[in-house]
């Protein structure tokens, strides 16, 4: 069918996993008081954004899909969507999702989604996923908007707490990213793509996975501490950041297979990633606004 091929050039796993990270960061603002015309057009719109992303990112890497298995067999590869009607389609829905976050939300929120579509597709999918292996790194900050657009859709403001779950989710971009470039190592070889796993060999970036795991956990663990999530958030990302760090240390077993080994922590860090989420979700706290940071 024509439409499924449309559905499936937006990437509808990666919409799926942006819409709990909103979710997330839209509850934690609004801290009980829910605008349901709000909260749906932020995360309509913001899904439609990321979707017209993902196209984009199709499009852009039609060349390199052509030498990963698993990418091989992805529309624009095959034919089933000409370059114009998937480019037609991406801008589409770009035009109506900046359109909902703009009408519905405020200026602050919808210019947080297109910082983080131009990194996404200007200076990560044109330009540093083919050259350098920091593509990664920078790409997080397109990783991390979702839920700082759901938090400032409801603030108006970029706050503590907005700059909190920037770096939450940037932090936690990183091990999940290294992962998938470790089972998915043959992939990233034959298309030439210089992840750090790659490039500078999957001992290194163990290490890096390590460091990124215990910066992540600090940085879920501040969320609590600075006041704005409760203990239960607290304690659920103490477990989940202990957990995926052990691991994550697993991988130093000599008869460890680094492919296995990779695939668990990446499922490991979808659980994390959901877990904190949902828990900044229900376990709020209200926050007197003289309590707040100033504005960055």
């Amino acid at each position: 069918m024509k439409l499924k091929r449309y559905l499936l050039i937006t990437k509808p796993g990666i919409i799926f996993g942006n819409l709990i990270a909103v979710a997330g960061g839209y509850f934690l603002a609004a801290q009980g008081q829910i605008d349901l015309t709000l909260l749906l057009a932020t995360v309509i719109g913001l899904s439609l954004v990321v979707a017209s992303g993902c196209v984009m990112n199709n499009c852009i890497d039609r060349d390199i899909d052509r030498h990963m298995q698993r990418t091989q067999g992805r529309v624009l590869v095959t034919g089933q969507i000409s370059l114009q009607a998937a480019m037609a389609h991406g801008v589409l829905l770009g035009l109506i999702g900046f359109g909902l976050l703009w009408w519905f939300t405020n200026p602050v929120a919808t210019l947080l989604a297109a910082f983080g579509f131009i990194i996404y597709v200007g200076f990560y999918s044109l330009w540093l996923k083919r050259t350098s292996v920091y593509g990664t790194l920078v790409g997080s900050l397109s990783g991390a908007m979702p839920p700082v657009v759901g938090y400032c859709a409801v603030t108006g403001q970029f706050d503590t707490g907005a700059a909190l779950l920037l770096l939450i989710f940037c932090l936690w971009q990183m091990p999940h990213s290294y992962a998938i470039a470790i089972f998915r190592f043959d992939d990233y070889s034959a298309a030439g793509i210089p992840v750090l796993p790659v490039k500078q060999g999957i001992k290194v970036a163990k290490q890096h996975i390590v460091w990124y795991i215990v910066a992540f956990a600090g940085a879920a663990l501040m969320l609590a501490l600075s006041g704005f999530a409760g203990y239960g958030y607290l304690v659920i990302a103490l477990l989940v950041s202990i957990w995926w760090l052990l691991i994550a240390l697993s991988g130093y077993k000599q008869e460890v297979d680094d492919r296995v080994w990779a695939r668990k922590l990446f499922g490991f860090s979808i659980i994390a990633i959901t877990a904190l989420s949902l828990m900044m979700s229900i376990d709020f706290r209200v926050v007197p606004t003289q309590a707040l940071f100033a504005a960055l």
